[in-house]
């Protein structure tokens, strides 16, 4: 059988690769679902999902304030399926943030963000952040208590960034108050630019991990027979598929999205708080100096994050979960110890004087911002330290140790937040609530 080498050059091309999800083959090794619990696809899949379910919720959406909540309420009485629409709509975005992240730290503990992924992996967490401000956006459009207030608890978050902080505040609420101009801008963003941005980043995302050959694989499983997509592939991806639609269509047809009383900007709920996804961030500011809270633990996070993939390491283990039996021991003890000190610190942080009224002279900047944070730097380097010596581990492992600690530590604070404040964000037991 003759060959056309101008045609086999076509087929090599990126704009070939757009044209195909799935090279012809892959490794039979790669199709072990516990491998990537098919969380890049599910996501993929619950972006369709967004957009579909979005483009018909447009058509009976009014983005203004007058008449916002009104078509939501007539959009669940009055339209045939309208709450199932929306219900659907709702739950998807949330799994999309759960799946997404959960992908990322997959991606983690297998150690697949190295070079040749270091791309993907970045773009990973650009499309994370998007996902996040894709439910924020959306967060603000149903106009009632709950987002309005939420909302507004969110971006003012935005007023400690020095500098340009106002700036941006003011430019994403188009003015001083959640308004119009703000309802407008978070629907844009909302129904057109985050979402382009998301396809554009999820095709160049797809784009990168052909190139680098796929899911990554333990290094004596990179050898295994190649087999056709379908139907080894393409049935797997079907059943996952079907299981996640009929998982998100059960939940949607048991539990309603939530719709408060309508939006009151005169009067404010107490305690008002920020969205679940950042109620981290609140939390961190009852107990440090906004600027630390809001900016310098987020961007220190972040840029290790971009960091990462071009820490010098030895690679071993990449393919496998948690990269090795110390790691998953490793693993274990990092999460336990994240848990109890972070809830530890919490309890302290509300039983101990108040830094600022015990030393009124010096500025609050340095006793509960600087010094907290020199402090907690100096314990995880002790901590990583101590991990590191008695499991015996690689670079690699320390850096999932890391990871581990930080999610579980935001993870406390978040659960903390949500549950364990009432009026004037004071602490309470949840049933107090």
């Amino acid at each position: 059988m003759n060959h056309d080498p101008i045609t086999e050059k076509k087929k090599r091309t990126p704009a070939g690769l757009i044209l195909h999800l799935h090279p012809r083959k892959v490794r039979e090794s790669t199709l072990r679902f516990s491998l990537t619990f098919g969380l890049g696809g599910m996501a993929a899949l619950l972006m369709v999902m967004q957009v579909v379910t979005g483009l018909l919720l447009k058509f009976h959406y009014e983005p203004s304030p007058g008449e916002a909540y009104d078509s939501i309420l007539n959009l669940q009485q009055s339209l045939l399926f309208g709450k199932m629409l929306r219900n659907i709509h709702h739950w998807s975005a949330l799994a999309m943030v759960w799946i997404v992240f959960l992908h990322m730290l997959r991606v983690v503990f297998t150690g697949a963000y190295r070079k040749p992924r270091d791309v993907s992996w970045i773009l990973g967490l650009a499309l994370l952040i998007l996902v996040v401000l894709s439910n924020f956006t959306g967060y603000l459009l149903p106009w009632d208590q709950l987002s309005y207030w939420a909302v507004t608890v969110a971006t003012s978050l935005l007023s400690y960034v020095p500098l340009a902080g106002e700036l941006i505040r003011e430019a994403l609420l188009g003015g001083k108050e959640v308004g119009q101009p703000t309802l407008t801008n978070f629907f844009n963003l909302h129904t057109g630019i985050i979402p382009l941005l998301i396809i554009a980043l999820m095709a160049w995302h797809f784009w990168r991990i052909r190139r680098a050959g796929g899911v990554i694989v333990a290094e004596k499983e990179r050898e295994s027979p190649m087999v056709d997509i379908r139907p080894h592939l393409v049935n797997r991806e079907f059943v996952v598929a079907v299981i996640l639609l009929a998982v998100i269509f059960f939940i949607s047809s048991l539990f309603d999205a939530p719709l408060r009383e309508r939006a009151n900007p005169s009067f404010s709920p107490n305690p008002a708080k920020a969205p679940w996804y950042f109620m981290g961030l609140q939390e961190l500011l009852i107990h440090f100096h906004p600027f630390f809270a809001v900016v310098v633990f987020p961007l220190t996070v972040l840029t290790a994050a971009v960091w990462m993939p071009y820490i010098r390491s030895d690679d071993t283990g990449q393919g496998i979960w948690f990269l090795s039996g110390r790691g998953v021991r490793a693993a274990r003890f990092s999460l336990a110890a994240g848990v109890i000190l972070t809830a530890i610190f919490i309890g302290l942080s509300e039983l101990l004087p108040d830094p600022e009224l015990l030393l009124p002279a010096v500025p609050p900047m340095i006793t509960t911002g600087l010094v907290p944070f020199l402090i907690l730097a100096l314990a995880l380097w002790v901590f990583l330290r101590f991990t590191r010596r008695r499991f015996s581990l690689s670079r690699a492992e320390m850096i999932q140790s890391v990871v581990i600690v930080i999610v579980a530590s935001y993870t406390v604070l978040t659960l903390a937040g949500i549950f364990f404040r009432g009026e004037g964000m004071n602490p309470v037991w949840p049933w107090q609530i």
